[in-house]
């Protein structure tokens, strides 16, 4: 897998926590992840607590601000569900700017705004401070099943490839005169999507006898790297155990 392969959300800040060992940001990130999903949605003393920590994260990652919040966007259907529980759920209700809300959805309402922010931003600032590559590589040493891996590996590996087919392909069509706007009008893209799976799937088979005639068996050698030392695991659990002491103590 080339060395030039990352991916947009990947900001090179170069600080403490960008070097820490991938495999121990990915538990430290999954732990902070599961305090919060446990916590009770009316604690809302402990959700303000998370975001704080959050924030800090962000602050000594050099991850700024604005930039996490243009990416968070990628929640908005959830936010919209969200909107839709308090008008259209059942049981008690209250009157709130003449508008008729059930209690029960807007405890729903909260709980999926509140939790799904929150992951959201973590995630955001994992893959902020990790490339793509290393957190297969970090998913690959906390021993995921090989086959997730590879498939993630080689998915890595030509997204770039079958973009520029598919890119291609478009161009073609287009200098053909055909440019399928409407639903009647779409036999061309989808002969062109048919087209780019058959290419995608013979890549694929030449690839893997290519590899295996190499000695491929079923799993793509990596060069020795360090284990994690003590300390950045230590460094890495401040998150999840902070986390946790704020849920204790809301």
């Amino acid at each position: 897998m080339g060395a030039g392969h990352t991916h947009a959300l990947y900001l090179d800040r170069g600080g403490r926590v960008h070097r820490l060992a991938p495999e121990v940001k990915i538990v430290a990130v999954l732990l902070f992840t599961i305090v919060v999903v446990v916590t009770p949605p009316a604690e809302f003393p402990a959700f303000a607590g998370y975001l704080v920590l959050l924030a800090g994260v962000a602050a000594v990652a050099r991850v700024p601000a604005l930039w996490l919040l243009k990416r968070a966007t990628i929640e908005l259907p959830f936010v919209l569900l969200a909107v839709a529980l308090p008008v259209f759920g059942h049981g008690e209700r209250i009157d709130w700017l003449g508008l008729s809300l059930s209690v029960e959805g807007l405890h729903g309402a909260w709980n999926i705004l509140a939790k799904g922010t929150l992951g959201v931003l973590a995630s955001l600032l994992l893959a902020a401070t990790t490339t793509m590559r290393d957190l297969i590589l970090g998913l690959d040493r906390l021993r995921v099943p090989a086959v997730f891996t590879q498939i993630a590996t080689f998915m890595l590996r030509y997204i770039d490839v079958l973009a520029d087919d598919a890119r291609r392909m478009r161009i073609a069509r287009l200098s053909r005169g055909y440019d399928p706007r409407f639903l009647w009008q779409v036999k061309a893209f989808a002969v062109g999507v048919g087209s780019l799976f058959l290419r995608s799937y013979e890549r694929g088979e030449r690839v893997y006898l290519a590899m295996v005639s190499r000695g491929y068996t079923g799993r793509l050698p990596h060069a020795e790297s360090r284990k994690p030392a003590t300390r950045e695991w230590a460094l890495a659990a401040t998150l999840p155990l902070i986390s946790l002491g704020i849920a204790v103590l809301a």
